[in-house]
């Protein structure tokens, strides 16, 4: 843990683990509009890519929990932890990406 972390007394998992839960139910919200959109529009990949995104995120909240229950194994907890941290940038930024090609009509 950093400096910081070990004076808040907050871990980065307590954040990660609320915010992919939010990110899974936003990725969940697009693939519902899309599918809405499609039988309108025509078909894309966009939901297909989302889905891709909410299994990242999920893979993120689900190692960010099991930081928070292993605390006590300081090596695992952090390696779990770094692990959550970087599929949830790995999610942010292929959320932005799907948004906007899709914006941009290319997918």
């Amino acid at each position: 843990m950093s400096a910081n972390n070990k004076r808040s007394g907050v871990s980065l998992s307590h954040h990660i683990l609320p915010t992919s839960g939010t990110m899974i139910g936003i990725c969940m919200t697009l693939i519902g509009l899309v599918k809405l959109n499609e039988n309108r529009g025509g078909m894309s990949h966009v939901d297909e890519y989302a889905a891709l995104s909410a299994l990242v995120f999920l893979a993120s909240a689900v190692t960010s929990y099991l930081s928070l229950r292993y605390e006590d194994n300081e090596a695992l907890s952090r390696r779990l932890e770094n692990f959550a941290d970087q599929c949830f940038l790995i999610g942010l930024v292929a959320i932005v990406i799907i948004g906007v090609l899709f914006a941009y009509a290319v997918i």
